[in-house]
């Protein structure tokens, strides 16, 4: 039964945890980012203590080396001055010298090796997740932008089926707006139909008369000549005077 419970209890963690991955990518690859420097930093520590091991190696060669050429030069010393058993232990020691130069040389060449592999496997590690990480970060950069896209499609879709719907706000107001243009016009045209003009006509002419008589005054006053209006009717001329019939005088 506890088995049971802690399988349930450790699924529901993982299925919390699979959720927040998921809504959190850039999250993830930034503690990817830091784990890969956590990790570079162990293995350089790694690498710098192989490093030292190689180091000791060639101190130890340097001084094989030097004990070589030590050793061989008394032995050679003491076998010119005849003493052979000095010579001998000499001999002995500069065998056992040549082993171990011989040993530690192998062991140098092959932590060279190694170091070598080492670096080059660290090298081409980094690269390879900084490949993967950068490569990440464009999936990551071109998704957040296909989802804006797609969001910004799908609202605009969305608008272009709402605008213009039978029971949008736009056509309410709209068919408010036409009801009441309606409406004004047609009390514009029963007021206009109503409107007694005579009125206004006969006091518009009887200004018009005013005018004019207050400008003859004017002229007259003044000794001014007044053209008739142009549309004023035309004046007949005179005509001239007929004599009366009477005895006819006979011209001389």
């Amino acid at each position: 039964m506890l088995q049971r419970l802690g399988n349930l209890v450790r699924g529901f963690l993982s299925l919390f945890i699979s959720g927040l991955e998921r809504a959190n990518p850039r999250a993830l690859i930034e503690a990817e980012k830091e784990n890969l420097r956590q990790q570079i930093a162990r293995f350089n520590d790694n690498l710098a203590n192989h490093a030292a091991f190689i180091e000791r190696l060639m101190r130890q060669v340097r001084n094989l080396e030097a004990q070589e050429k030590e050793l061989a030069a008394k032995a050679a010393a003491n076998l010119k001055a005849g003493n052979r058993g000095v010579a001998g232990q000499l001999a002995l020691q500069l065998q056992t010298v040549k082993a171990q130069l011989e040993e530690n040389r192998g062991q140098l060449e092959t932590s060279e090796q190694t170091y070598q592999k080492l670096v080059t496997t660290r090298d081409v590690a980094i690269r390879d997740a900084q490949t993967k990480i950068e490569s990440l970060k464009r999936m990551l950069t071109e998704t957040e932008m296909l989802e804006a896209q797609a969001e910004l499609q799908e609202m605009a879709q969305g608008m272009i089926s709402s605008i213009g719907g039978s029971g949008d706000t736009i056509s309410r107001v709209e068919e408010y707006l036409s009801e009441r243009r309606d409406k004004a016009a047609g009390r514009s045209r029963v007021a206009s139909s109503t409107l007694d003009v005579s009125a206004v006509e006969l006091r518009q002419a009887e200004q018009e008369a005013l005018a004019d008589q207050a400008l003859a005054e004017f002229a007259a006053a003044y000794g001014l000549e007044m053209e008739a209006p142009a549309d004023a009717p035309a004046t007949p001329e005179k005509a001239a005077p007929t004599k009366d019939m009477g005895p006819q005088v006979s011209e001389g």
